[in-house]
């Protein structure tokens, strides 16, 4: 049986570890995707949680006994496993993290032959197969032999200095300040750094401590970056968040400008240099589609999810996309979100530009964002979100993910949330109050809609 508490869709399966997340789901959902995906080599990285411990001997127990070799690289960002998966020819890869959830929590992130998270209808086909428990046990003697790959993350930091002049980088001699949160990103941030020539302080870098902040990456979380800045005298401040493929910037003045400015530098830093379509997702700032205008350049939007995100980049062949809560995807270095590729493309950026990182930020399009989470059973969004869907029929919602309503000065996107059980509501405008008058337009709404959120 499946634990009601534990979380299963897109983005893999997750919850809280031992009491949600146990060893015996984790060797059988490892054991479906490894019958899913055949007898061959399977990549495993796992963030610095505790219960990676064991969570990562049952994914490789679960991978041994239906015939895979699973190879180990190790404490690994999420976004050093995709690359190392793709450059190896491995058939898939298991990513052991919690992302940016609680460090009680953890995850299984299942991803295909080419590094993304698997699409909808194939985490389908792999769940169906989970709930058979019909999957063929390798016999003793075809049982593989576990591997180790100690060369993920170098190789990864590699392509992402690849990417960009890492000599004008180098010149400029950057002050980074930069928050792993003790996270998988501890010590590969700093060595992309100083690979690039910056002089680097760490912040909460260590990862065989706790996780001393809230692991997502926003603005409101970043109190002891923001304070660091200021007083090494930093040109810039890099957050991320648990497993590195997400970021947050802080400015040289100690200000944090909210994790959807770190998606818009890349794309206009990015179009600069190779004009073309753009790929994000519902809920991410109309930023982006002002500077896509400004270079003439496509925008298209998707539901909310990386694996959404990079299909829809390969279709329309995007440059750069990716995601608002800090998650940027350049295929050219790494097809999936990448924090090493974003903090990368900004100082690339701010070589390139004699000012300082605020006076940059403030140069971009203003657009007001506000975002809430709501504590909200399943069954009393669906309620909520059919409701919505009546109140704004008028102005033709997007119902691709949730409901989406958009007009010429602002938009809101309330969804179901497919990693936790809370309702998202987003507002953006030109100013603060007209987002916030969206929300309050919807708020009201909520409680006798909903049962009160749960």
């Amino acid at each position: 049986m499946t634990p009601a508490s534990l979380k299963i869709g897109i983005s893999g399966v997750r919850g809280a570890a031992s009491t949600a997340l146990t060893p015996d789901i984790a060797a059988s959902f490892a054991a479906a995707f490894g019958a899913y995906i055949g007898p061959r080599r399977i990549v495993i990285g796992a963030d610095p949680r505790p219960s990676g411990a064991w969570l990562v001997p049952a994914v490789t127990s679960g991978l041994l006994s239906v015939g895979c070799t699973p190879v180990d690289l190790g404490m690994t960002p999420t976004p050093s496993l995709q690359h190392r998966l793709r450059a190896t020819g491995a058939a898939g890869g298991i990513g052991v993290t919690g992302s940016h959830h609680p460090m009680d929590w953890n995850a299984l992130k299942f991803f295909g032959s080419d590094g993304t998270i698997l699409r909808p209808h194939r985490f389908a086909e792999l769940l169906d197969l989970y709930h058979q428990r019909a999957y063929p046990r390798a016999a003793g003697a075809d049982i593989a032999r576990a591997e180790t790959d100690p060369d993920a993350v170098a190789r990864h930091l590699d392509a992402v200095c690849a990417l960009v002049d890492a000599g004008r980088i180098s010149r400029r001699a950057f002050h980074v300040a930069v928050d792993a949160c003790n996270g998988a990103g501890s010590w590969a941030a700093p060595e992309l750094l100083q690979r690039l020539g910056c002089r680097v302080t760490a912040v909460h870098a260590d990862a065989g401590r706790p996780f001393p902040r809230d692991p997502e990456p926003r603005a409101e979380h970043l109190g002891a970056l923001c304070a660091a800045v200021k007083a090494a005298g930093a040109d810039v401040g890099f957050a991320l968040d648990a497993d590195a493929d997400r970021l947050a910037l802080v400015d040289e003045n100690g200000r944090a400008p909210g994790e959807e400015t770190t998606l818009a530098l890349a794309v206009r830093h990015m179009l600069r240099r190779a004009p073309g379509p753009v790929v994000i997702n519902l809920s991410t700032s109309r930023m982006v589609e002002d500077l896509a205008r400004e270079a003439g350049v496509p925008v298209w939007r998707t539901p909310v999810g990386e694996a959404h995100v990079v299909e829809r980049m390969h279709a329309v062949g995007a440059p750069v996309g990716g995601e608002g809560n800090g998650g940027v995807i350049v295929p050219a270095a790494n097809a999936a979100r990448d924090g090493f590729v974003a903090m990368a493309l900004t100082l690339d950026a701010m070589a390139a530009d004699p000012g300082t990182l605020g006076a940059i930020c403030a140069r971009l399009p203003r657009q007001v964002m506000i975002k809430r989470s709501i504590p909200c059973r399943m069954r009393e969004a669906v309620p909520f979100l059919r409701q919505m869907r009546r109140l704004f029929e008028d102005c033709a919602p997007d119902l691709t993910d949730g409901v989406r309503v958009q007009w010429p000065d602002r938009w809101l996107h309330l969804r179901a949330s497919q990693t936790e059980p809370v309702l998202r509501i987003v507002a953006e405008g030109r100013t603060r109050e007209s987002a916030q008058a969206l929300l309050d337009r919807v708020s009201e709404y909520f409680r006798p809609a909903a049962g009160g959120g749960g």
